[in-house]
């Protein structure tokens, strides 16, 4: 499939890939000629995935990977330069939520989010280019924030916190390395339909709430492949820091 978002020749990893929109990054990379390296806890999901790439002319290899250890995250990354070279395109999605509000969210629960959304973030970055660097080959990072890095809802104060670090750690990279020929960018998804929230957004309440939003609806996976491919490919090569909102307008409209 040739285009400006042609990504052929590259090798990519997703993180997070075992679900939602890991599963489909990594499908609509391999499709357009990326090797890809799936990565996540659930390996038993990965293989999955990775038979259905390659059954359908996509490379792609599975390997183990939390986001909260460096060690984990090294071996991975060795993992998948064994098998396809260095990687030069990082979709970084690994993330949890925690729907509660502030007086009920414990410090574990604070900590679990913060080493996921916000440090797993950075160990996956920090690791990605340093071998770019190393090999002389630069990349693109796309990290994955959300609309509620940019503005807040109730309920939501942990998640926002950290997808709103991501954000700035997002610019704050993106300043270092792009003299060094990496691309660090963020995407900024709002509400959209995974295997994840179909059931909710299914209820009475969620629909009244979407139907409030600019677009009186939720996206659809395919309405996030464009601007996630111009953040990822070299269809966006003088793209730096920027947090691209992908929701929409729900961002500027009613939360």
């Amino acid at each position: 499939m040739t285009s400006e978002f042609d990504v052929s020749g590259k090798v990519a990893m997703v993180t997070g890939a075992s679900s939602g929109f890991g599963v489909h990054f990594a499908k609509i990379l391999a499709a357009r000629g990326a090797k890809v390296v799936v990565a996540a806890r659930r390996v038993d999901r990965l293989e999955s995935l990775v038979s259905e790439i390659n059954a359908a002319g996509g490379e792609a290899v599975a390997v183990a990977m939390d986001v909260t250890s460096a060690d984990s995250i090294e071996a991975a990354f060795n993992q998948g330069e064994a098998a396809f070279g260095t990687i030069t395109l990082v979709a970084n999605n690994a993330g949890v939520a925690d729907m509660r509000t502030a007086l009920k969210i414990d410090e574990p629960s604070w900590d679990h989010m913060m080493d996921t959304n916000l440090k797993g973030v950075w160990l996956v970055a920090q690791q990605a280019a340093k071998r770019m660097i190393a090999a002389g080959v630069g990349g693109a990072i796309v990290n994955t924030a959300s609309i509620l890095g940019l503005r807040v809802s109730f309920g939501q104060s942990s998640y926002s916190v950290s997808k709103a670090a991501v954000i700035q750690l997002t610019k704050a990279l993106a300043v270092e390395w792009a003299g060094k020929g990496v691309r660090v960018n963020a995407l900024c998804p709002g509400y959209f339909l995974t295997e994840m929230t179909e059931a909710a957004f299914a209820s009475p309440e969620s629909q009244k709430y979407l139907s409030s939003s600019p677009a009186r609806r939720a996206g659809e996976m395919d309405e996030i492949t464009g601007p996630f491919l111009l953040l990822a490919s070299d269809a966006g090569s003088y793209l730096h820091g920027v947090a691209l909102p992908v929701d929409g307008g729900q961002s500027i409209g009613n939360m």
